[in-house]
Parts: structure tokens; C-alpha cells; sequence
């Protein structure tokens, strides 16, 4: 497993994934609102990536994202 920083963008076109440097934008269609947000970026990550768990950051918009080696 590997840890992951994370910077989610919600209210996006498109779920989409950029890296720069040690980060990553996550961008989400989902609303902040009611655990959506995150809701959408575990289904997402499980399906291009095979999993991930959210480590830190459940109510922020910066996360810590635990994800299988690639």
C-alpha cells in the first residue's frame, strides 16, 4: 500500500486525476455536501485503481489517500 496527498476539487465537469510534484488533484462531479464528494472518489479510485481508503481528511478538501502499489 502507499500513501497518497490529495487535493479534491468538488462541482467539477469531470472526475479527473492530476499529479504535480507530491500531489495529486482529484477533481469530482459530486457537491461537498453530505460525504458525496468523498462518496464519489472512493467508487472512482476503486474502479481505475482496484481500491483506497481515506486515511485523513474526511471533512477537508486536503486528504491523505491510502492506495495499492501501482
Amino acid at each position: 500500500m502507499m500513501l497518497i496527498q490529495a487535493r479534491i476539487k468538488p462541482n467539477s465537469k469531470e472526475f479527473k486525476i492530476d499529479k504535480k510534484e507530491k500531489e495529486w488533484i482529484i477533481r469530482v462531479k459530486s457537491k461537498p455536501d453530505h460525504n458525496e464528494a468523498n462518496l464519489e472518489l472512493i467508487k472512482e479510485l476503486k474502479k481505475r485503481i482496484g481500491g483506497c481508503r481515506i486515511i485523513k481528511g474526511h471533512k477537508s478538501r486536503n486528504k491523505i489517500i491510502e492506495i495499492p502499489d501501482i
